[in-house]
């Protein structure tokens, strides 16, 4: 029987699933987090062998201890995994130290969690990027700006999500954002790109071929979700374009990615670009090596009527699949932000789609700032169809001033 240790698994709330069929497959389910055992999902309880409390997830020392307590009662750890982006060094540190070969290692991380060192690996996929410039001094940058011009997109070189991502239109922003720039963090300066962004989302066996492939969609920018308190839109595909799936696999092979859930993030261009492409070239973005957050898992499956959290169980207990996919649809998933006036109210969008919609409920606050407060996921066999819900779900009456 394999062990495998999971990092936060009561984090993303539906990380309990990878947790049951890993169970399903025989696996020795342990669990390491920092939430109190009785506050724990039923779900989760029933689907771990045992579960290792920490005080805070944070402080490494106790987790390496974790990691300590569950070997010496289980033996040797086969597997060590959060899926989770914030984790991704802890982990490869924790396999590392302990000697767990199943995924990355600490010297494996620059290429993976470095947009700078990226770029590297897809011009060695024949894949373009934008041009950067890792910032410095002001003068640095202005002399960057020259070259491309603006805007340009500042962000930290090893970063997760939009946080501290900033576009800067002006002088008077360059200005603004040295003031307010995080001290002591790395950025990378890119020239903006004129695009919506598409994903390749897939689980890799352990020779770097696709177990299973599929990709979304985000037409808004998450940057400007987060900076702008805008609403949140993306869509899982209904299928894969050959372009995307293309671009994904050269991906794969030129990380060397083996025995992962994956999610690589392209931007296909809505305009021609000097130096990128033509209008609907794909331009690489940036590589996440975990699944696609939020309820992504959950509207793959509805998109495809399969089950991705067993393809990734059987990636780690058999190295293949035998999951098959049924109809495919489009999966829709759309975030409301209070304080907008919606023309629709929560009601009458429930009762509209009463038919499509397969996920509603409120969204914490640390998944609210780039997701929407009021979320709602649903399918629809034709774009069109799926078009027509984002706009009922999404629009908004005029604010008419007072005479």
């Amino acid at each position: 029987m394999k062990n495998v240790v999971f990092i936060s698994p009561n984090f993303p709330t539906n990380y309990w699933q990878f947790c049951r069929e890993l169970k399903k497959n025989g696996m020795n389910v342990l669990g390491i987090g920092d939430q109190p055992y009785e506050e724990l999902d039923e779900n989760l309880k029933a689907n771990l062998h045992e579960y290792y409390k920490v005080g805070n997830l944070e402080n490494y020392d106790e987790v390496y201890r974790g990691v300590a307590f569950l070997i010496f009662k289980y033996g040797h750890i086969d597997w060590l995994e959060s899926n989770n982006e914030y984790w991704l060094e802890r982990d490869a540190k924790l396999r590392t130290e302990y000697h767990i070969t199943s995924g990355f290692q600490t010297e494996d991380i620059p290429r993976i969690k470095f947009k700078s060192r990226m770029k590297e690996y897809y011009k060695m996929a024949g894949i373009p990027t934008a041009r950067y410039h890792m910032v410095g001094d002001v003068d640095g940058c202005r002399e960057f700006i020259r070259q491309v011009g603006y805007p340009v997109v500042v962000k930290p070189d090893n970063g997760v999500g939009a946080s501290h991502t900033y576009k800067l239109k002006n002088e008077e922003d360059l200005e603004r954002f040295f003031i307010k720039r995080e001290a002591g963090v790395p950025y990378i300066m890119e020239e903006f790109i004129y695009a919506e962004v598409n994903s390749y989302d897939a689980v890799i066996d352990s020779q770097g071929e696709p177990m299973f492939e599929t990709g979304n969609v985000t037409p808004m920018s998450i940057m400007d979700i987060v900076n702008h308190n805008d609403n949140s839109i993306y869509y899982i595909l209904k299928e894969l374009p050959r372009d995307t799936r293309q671009a994904g696999r050269a991906t794969v092979k030129s990380f060397g990615v083996k025995s992962r859930f994956v999610h690589f993030e392209f931007f296909r261009l809505t305009r021609d670009q000097q130096g990128l492409g033509k209008k609907g070239d794909l331009v690489a973005l940036e590589v996440n090596m975990r699944p696609c957050g939020g309820f992504t898992p959950d509207m793959i499956d509805f998109a495809h009527e399969t089950d991705v959290y067993k393809i990734w169980a059987d990636m780690i207990a058999f190295d293949k699949t035998e999951m098959p996919e049924g109809k495919h649809n489009y999966c829709a998933f759309a975030g409301r932000r209070d304080g907008k006036n919606f023309t629709y109210s929560h009601e009458e969008i429930l009762k509209r789609y009463r038919a499509q919609i397969k996920m509603t409920q409120r969204l914490p606050d640390v998944l609210a700032t780039a997701m929407g407060n009021q979320m709602y996921v649903a399918l629809f066999p034709e774009k069109e169809e799926m078009d027509q819900f984002y706009s009922d779900v999404l629009q908004c009456e005029p604010n008419v001033l007072p005479d």
